[in-house]
């Protein structure tokens, strides 16, 4: 049974091109996490063009431009953040340095593009948003487990098309397998990672934002522990926390790293929404002992109940509408306030949280 513990989970879609060839190039900085395959996959199949790549380690940028012979190995970062042809520069850096890369890449003129979790720090996330204010430039977000998740994509639509009624509350679950020999060394150190509510739980809280259409929400209580990973002291294995939105809605999250071997893929991530007419489950990497493979949407609401699998038939539409946001200057794909609030919370959960011992 093949073990993916998510470091190299890269979606593959079918292509739907927003521009033309030449119309949209970026480049990649920053290859520390997995996640930078999957960015790359999304802007490249809405037609973006991969042009150039960065990253101070050889070995990575290898394997990088191995995968992608088009991207053109970077003598330095200022060689991209100079060359006036890339819009955009995607990046997946140790979260304690992607806000400052983010002030770097907008000052230069660029909108950017980064992995979860974008901040570990408020102060991070006061800088950036005073550059985006300066500058006009974009900071965008990959929170994959919504914007790369076929089902989850199919819930927005349902939940748009009034499905079942007004979200009234949102309970998600997001374990992932640790697989600690194969992570880097910064994965491990509380400064660097910046907590599992920080981290992981960004997903999470972000799409609570987007399901149920909140501007806003109090951290009504958060906790966080190391069960299970002592020889890791700064590691959080797990957490959950609870907060309610501007509009009443209510939500409570769990993450962890205790996903267990025999499960046939790195986590059963599982988010279920409630609304007054009904209420959608989606099971989206695996139906466990049923189907190994992903995207699986129930819904129940006052007409009927129903099971889709939606696993390619949906598609992947936030990087054509992030593609487009950068030309037109629109905010299609992701509101920038939206992006910033979720981080913004994520970060506020993980400062108040008890530590369980």
């Amino acid at each position: 049974m093949q073990k993916n513990d998510g470091m190299n989970y890269a979606p593959q879609g079918k292509p739907n091109p927003v521009v033309k060839p030449g119309e949209f190039a970026f480049a990649a900085i920053g290859l520390d996490h997995g996640h930078i395959f999957g960015m790359c996959n999304g802007l490249m199949e809405a037609g973006a063009d991969l042009v150039a790549v960065y990253d101070p380690d050889p070995v990575k940028v290898e394997a990088f431009v191995k995968r992608y012979p088009q991207a053109k190995a970077a003598a330095s970062e200022e060689e991209i953040l100079l060359d006036p042809s890339i819009r955009l520069v995607a990046a997946a850096a140790v979260p304690s340095e992607r806000g400052s890369l983010g002030v770097r890449v907008m000052s230069a003129g660029k909108d950017y593009f980064t992995d979860k979790t974008p901040f570990t720090a408020l102060s991070q996330l006061e800088a950036a948003r005073a550059k985006c204010e300066e500058t006009g430039r974009k900071y965008m977000v990959y929170f994959s487990e919504r914007l790369h998740v076929e089902s989850a994509v199919f819930a927005g639509e349902l939940i748009q098309k009034g499905a079942i009624g007004r979200v009234v509350h949102v309970m998600g679950w997001g374990p992932h397998r640790l697989n600690a020999p194969t992570r880097p060394q910064w994965f491990f150190e509380r400064e660097k990672y910046g907590g599992i509510l920080c981290d992981i739980g960004s997903h999470q809280i972000e799409q609570f934002l987007y399901y149920t259409g909140a501007k806003d929400a109090t951290v009504v209580s958060s906790r966080v522990a190391n069960y299970h990973n002592k020889p890791y002291p700064e590691l959080e294995d797990f957490g959950d926390a609870t907060l309610t939105g501007d509009n009443g809605a209510t939500f409570y999250f769990r993450v962890d790293w205790l996903t267990p071997d025999g499960l046939g893929t790195w986590g059963d991530g599982r988010t279920l929404i409630v609304g007054t007419d009904g209420y959608i489950e989606l099971r989206k990497y695996i139906d466990i002992a049923r189907d190994k493979q992903g995207d699986h949407v129930y819904l129940v609401n006052k007409e009927v109940e129903r099971h889709f699998s939606v696993h390619g038939e949906v598609g992947y539409p936030f990087f054509g509408q992030l593609i487009l946001d950068c030309i037109h200057r629109t905010e299609n794909a992701m509101t920038q306030e939206h992006a910033f609030k979720a981080a913004e919370l994520c970060l506020k959960a993980q400062q108040q949280a008890v530590r369980v011992e």
